[in-house]
């Protein structure tokens, strides 16, 4: 593999499924480059192709069209013995452990030791004994899986993915059958083992706020396609397309606080001199008290609604949600200032966004009476 190469690399990857009276396209034309290293979370809503392309990686999936190089090697072109070997380089986890309940700990994380290990039974102890060490589980070595958490579970899922030293990680929805609580611990387990081993993780999810979490690198899907991708702070304080920002509103509970926000009287018989905006802001703009300024140069007046702060790779990201109001054009004035000072601006029609609220709602108690 050169030097500068991607460790994953999808060329014009498509997937086809032949049904009884269908042909379904699961993912259409994707390219993806993921660096050695990276931390790439893919996110997309169910049946967007994201596990489908996933498995596409280590070749569970056979793409249709299409060309997968790992590691520097042609996954396509390879058979038998020689894929197997290429698959022990990269480990999977799952959102339902697939562990061996008959077996204890021990022998769960022992498992892929069996399977074409040279080493000695001595060092296969020893290397069990090293990954539940690296996972926080040595003293279950001896138990059951059904003597374990879902947390706990997943943590032996990892350190039996880990048994073949992999350069590669994927998670597929791993933490989607867990708490929140539980899903912060196992994310923070992913970004200390990419730290320490020089692990390569691919996040599949279809929750944002894991992404936010560890991902420096995120792709969006949408029936079967990336609709948006970039490193992590860019996608977050410039999204382009809409399901990306549906995604991120909802990480960072925008849509809850503006769904409160439109649903009060006072919000919904705005004045013809007053606008409902969100404020979007990333680095050096959130030092700025560009609050203070609107009033002391436009005199704009500025009513705070809320807001949020976070921190994405060292960097400040926030959203204020407030109603400007002032005589004649000074809100234009002042909004085009805002935006002169690479904020994001984003004007609220209220009465627009309740239909789209009632719209949503009606679609998910639709889905909802489907799926019954």
């Amino acid at each position: 593999m050169a030097a500068n190469a991607p460790i994953i690399d999808l060329k014009g990857i498509d997937v086809t499924f032949k049904e009884a009276d269908r042909t379904v396209r699961a993912v259409k034309n994707v390219d993806l480059e993921v660096a050695k290293g990276d931390i790439y979370g893919i996110v997309g809503y169910s049946g967007a192709g994201k596990s489908t392309l996933v498995r596409v990686i280590n070749q569970l999936q056979r793409q249709t069209s299409g060309k997968v190089t790992v590691s520097g090697q042609n996954m396509g072109a390879l058979k038998g013995k020689a894929l197997r070997q290429a698959r022990t380089k990269i480990g999977m986890i799952f959102q339902h452990f697939n562990l061996m309940n008959e077996r204890t700990i021990g022998d769960n994380v022992m498992f892929p030791l069996l399977l074409g290990s040279k080493l000695s039974r001595h060092d296969k102890q020893a290397k069990v004994d090293e990954l539940l060490d690296l996972v926080g589980l040595s003293e279950k070595k001896n138990d059951y899986p059904a003597q374990l958490s879902g947390g706990q579970k997943q943590r032996v899922a990892i350190a039996r993915a880990l048994a073949n030293d992999p350069e590669i990680l994927i998670s597929d929805e791993a933490t989607s059958a867990l708490d929140p609580k539980t899903t912060s611990s196992i994310l923070d387990l992913l970004k200390n083992l990419n730290e320490k081993l020089g692990l390569t993780v691919v996040l599949i999810t279809h929750e944002m706020q894991a992404v936010k979490s560890i991902c420096n690198k995120v792709a969006v899907m949408q029936s079967g396609e990336i609709v948006e991708r970039g490193d992590l702070l860019t996608i977050f304080s410039k999204p382009t397309q809409q399901l990306t920002k549906e995604f991120i509103e909802t990480s960072s509970q925008i849509d809850a606080a503006l769904a409160n926000v439109v649903a009060q009287p006072s919000i919904q018989h705005l004045q013809a001199n007053e606008r409902l905006v969100v404020l979007s802001y990333a680095g050096a703009s959130t030092d700025d008290p560009l609050i203070a300024q609107l009033y002391e140069q436009f005199k704009v007046t500025p009513n705070i609604l809320f807001g949020n702060v976070e921190i994405l790779q060292n960097t400040p990201v926030g959203n204020l949600g407030l109603v400007l109001s002032g005589e004649g054009d000074a809100v234009d004035k002042a909004l085009a200032y805002v935006k002169e000072q690479g904020v994001t601006v984003r004007q609220i029609n209220v009465a627009e966004y309740q239909a789209e609220l009632a719209r949503k709602a009606a679609e998910a108690d639709t889905n909802a009476e489907g799926e019954a």
